[in-house]
């Protein structure tokens, strides 16, 4: 449940004396400590993964609203939950780096102890919530939960310059919670969406670790282009962008237009990475290919729904 993004200013105390600048509201805090941005992004591969799983099973979208609102609320509140333990955890190197110093946890506006409960009770209330939808949907967002808070954030993420790929477990569930709350029974479909968003993440994430390659060499997390240089992460994405291109086919009940679609959205990114090996402002370039995954993903998961409307 890592996904796609999040400054406050600091309260700095020591035992000798304190040094108080303006403190942003409780509110902004709060919408930080929870990645609102990874939230809010996860939503959209969520609702499509309840909406398909609707119209497949030939069920009125309006006679499920509670359905609807029990997965939208559990599965934003579970993601929440560790993005919030994630926050408490890194603590300790998040003031290393630009995006994430002035997160409450480092500049001290909200307690550790108060940060782990609130993770934790987030997680709790979200769990609730999918369990009043089905059993699968309890344990599928309970497995996103322990890949992203153990398998990624407490194991892989300062060891393994493969954290990128282990954490995109996480970052696939959504969109299977939302089809498990409505059929248990998982179908290729819902897989599918699993890989699309599996795939999805690396070439996402390494674009960013790109630009942001300095902070994480500081941090000493072993981010692919930290590790392995620019050359060879560019490659990666490239192959995890080609990754994508038979995934489409997987999806031939949502029509011939959506495949259309989905086909020109991985071509037109294939084609813009392979482009960058012609350039010589790497920076540039994977500030490109992260603005284009933004807009890939959105895109992809609207034309799922549109397509079923048609």
């Amino acid at each position: 449940m890592a996904g796609l993004r999040s400054l406050s200013e600091a309260t700095i105390n020591n035992d000798e004396n304190s040094i108080e600048l303006p403190k942003t509201s409780a509110w902004k805090d709060f919408l930080s400590l929870i990645k609102i941005g990874i939230v809010n992004s996860n939503l959209i591969t969520t609702f499509t993964g309840i909406w398909l799983a609707l119209h497949f099973a030939d069920l009125s979208f309006f006679a499920n609203l509670d359905i609807v609102f029990y997965t939208l609320i559990g599965s934003s509140l579970i993601i929440a939950g560790s993005c919030v333990i994630n926050n408490y955890y890194d603590r300790d190197i998040d003031h290393l780096m630009e995006r994430t110093k002035d997160r409450p946890t480092v500049t001290g506006n909200i307690q550790p102890r108060k940060v782990i409960s609130m993770g934790l009770t987030l997680i709790a209330l979200g769990t609730v919530f999918l369990a009043l939808t089905t059993l699968t949907a309890v344990v599928i967002g309970l497995v996103g939960v322990f890949s992203y808070v153990v398998l990624y954030t407490m194991w892989s993420k300062r060891q393994l310059v493969s954290n990128t790929i282990i954490g995109s477990i996480s970052g696939a569930v959504p969109p299977l919670i939302g089809w498990a709350a409505v059929d248990g029974n998982l179908s290729i479909v819902a897989w599918s969406l699993f890989l699309i968003m599996f795939a999805w993440q690396p070439p996402h994430f390494y674009a960013l670790a790109m630009r942001r390659v300095d902070e994480y060499r500081a941090a000493n997390i072993p981010m692919l282009p930290v590790v392995k240089g620019f050359e060879t992460t560019k490659k990666h994405i490239i192959l995890w962008v080609a990754a994508l291109l038979p995934l489409p086919f997987l999806l031939t009940s949502l029509g011939v237009y959506f495949l259309i679609l989905a086909t020109a959205l991985n071509l037109g990114w294939l084609l813009i990475g392979l482009n960058g090996y012609k350039k010589k402002d790497d920076l540039k370039w994977a500030k490109f290919m992260f603005v284009y995954s933004l807009q890939y993903l959105t895109i992809l998961f609207v034309a799922m729904v549109i397509v079923t409307l048609i």
